[in-house]
């Protein structure tokens, strides 16, 4: 009889999880002992000693770094069923990101001496952490170029949009995205003001390029929004 899939827990059906064996996926099952906390902790700090890896079981955790001037660039947001800190656990360097909920969250920590002797009992799971870690640089990668080499915050801000709809799924009114951000959250990932941000909004619902609905966002041409972002 198959499972129902909504007793699946959600987290399983995250990447990570999906490509792990039976055996592998009940061993890291019983090292997740979850912990509930409230919006905007910090999970980790960039350059503390990694203490393990962090999987997201409910909710999303912002992964960012910070200048010593108080500057903030943040890189991605990391959803129910990704693993944060798999780069400082395996190499035993420093956390390179700091980690914070966005909002109440439901998350567990496995300690790096624990994940690592997991590794050692499945090293067919060295595979999908070195996958994982490389989407990671990669989404780095690309942040940093929508950041360093867009010209102008509209263009920036059309990137980020878009590259979020990517996984926000489509209605009849075109491609869509959960932004449950403050526009000086989303100002973080480009590297903008917050006054900026809300111009930058508003001059794309008035062109009729994007419209809010709540924490809901609505593009209804992509070509559109890309062809007003880079002209």
């Amino acid at each position: 009889m198959r499972q129902n899939l909504k007793q699946v827990p959600a987290y399983r059906r995250g990447e990570f999880f999906t490509q792990l064996s039976h055996p592998a996926l009940a061993d890291l099952e019983s090292l997740l002992f979850p912990s509930a906390y409230p919006a905007h902790a910090v999970l980790f700090a960039e350059q503390e000693p990694s203490s393990g890896i962090v999987v997201v079981l409910e909710g999303e955790v912002k992964l960012s770094i910070n200048s010593s001037d108080g500057r903030r660039l943040s890189f991605c947001i990391a959803k129910t069923g990704e693993v944060v800190g798999l780069t400082a656990t395996v190499s035993g360097r420093p956390h390179e990101m700091t980690a914070e909920t966005l909002y109440p969250a439901k998350v567990a920590h496995v300690t790096r001496e624990a994940f690592l002797h997991f590794l050692a009992r499945h090293p067919e799971v060295y595979q999908t952490v070195a996958h994982d870690m490389m989407r990671s640089f990669n989404l780095a990668c690309e942040q940093l170029r929508t950041v360093g080499l867009s010209s102008s915050v509209p263009e920036r801000l059309a990137r980020l949009l878009l590259a979020w709809s990517e996984s926000g799924g489509k209605s009849a009114a075109g491609a869509r995205c959960r932004v449950a951000l403050t526009n000086e959250e989303i100002g973080e990932f480009i590297g903008a003001a917050r006054e900026t941000v809300s111009r930058t909004l508003s001059a794309f619902k008035n062109r009729g390029l994007v419209s809010q609905h709540g924490y809901l966002i609505v593009i209804p041409s992509r070509s559109a929004l890309e062809s007003y972002a880079c002209g």
